[in-house]
């Protein structure tokens, strides 16, 4: 994924429509997610974790360049996966990268 598909999930932080961290977990739990962004050099645990509950709830899954391009685009420090929990805002995340 590209830096200027990023930019969005900038909007969608102010939003308030991200969660990160145990929050996004729950956000998967309890199907609010509409699309799960996880960074490709985050732990394999990690990776294993987010990918399962994702395929058993059955949420996109979008594997982003790097745990520094996912945290900066949100202005938060190294952030692994997060949760995108507005429709309109995963639509246009899946557009732009051609899902």
């Amino acid at each position: 994924m590209l830096l200027n598909d990023l930019s969005i999930l900038g909007l969608a932080c102010r939003a308030r429509k991200i969660s990160t961290g145990d929050k996004a977990i729950e956000s998967i739990q309890k199907k609010r997610a509409q699309l799960a962004l996880l960074a490709s050099d985050a732990s394999e645990n990690t990776k294993k974790r987010i990918s399962d509950k994702c395929r058993y709830y059955q949420i996109d899954l979008i594997e982003v360049d790097s745990m520094e391009r996912l945290s900066s685009a949100i202005g938060k420090e190294l952030c692994a996966y997060m949760t995108v929990d507005d429709i309109g805002f995963a639509k246009s995340i899946k557009s732009r990268i051609g899902r």
